[in-house]
């Protein structure tokens, strides 16, 4: 059972790690952001919508279509956020939110304020990089 958010709460270093009203806390804010990708996602669906798409001149027609490209790219890394989103509140649910998947060990509210969808700590996350980074350089 989650506690229910105080308004002006703000996690704090102090408190147990995860307790149920941090977690609440995470929880209602990953909701908000989700809604907030999808609503702005939902109002790409219908400006393309409203589009005139046959606009007789072709260099408004060329710009029209590269706004629209610009617009959709950006639409696709908010579906790839939303997923991260949904990880994140499955985390909630199976009590493995703000542990580093790698370590096992606290993210830190810090960290999570900054990134609620993190999945490992700093320093594990920079290990992570320089690994990939390695491996990039490699090939």
């Amino acid at each position: 059972m989650t506690a229910k958010s105080s308004k002006g709460y703000q996690p704090s270093e102090k408190e147990e790690y995860m307790n149920p009203r941090q977690l609440d806390y995470f929880k209602q804010k990953l909701i908000a952001w989700r809604e907030e990708l999808l609503a702005e996602s939902q109002e790409t669906i219908n400006n393309l919508k409203e589009e005139n798409w046959r606009e007789p001149d072709l260099s408004d027609r060329a710009s029209l279509e590269t706004e629209a490209g610009v617009e959709l790219r950006t639409r696709n890394r908010y579906l790839k956020l939303i997923g991260k989103i949904d990880s994140a509140l499955k985390r909630i649910e199976d009590n493995t939110y703000g542990y580093c998947e790698e370590t096992g060990e606290p993210i830190g509210i810090k960290r999570l304020e900054a990134r609620p969808i993190a999945t490992m700590t700093i320093e594990a996350q920079e290990r992570h990089e320089r690994m990939e980074k390695q491996y990039i350089d490699e090939e």
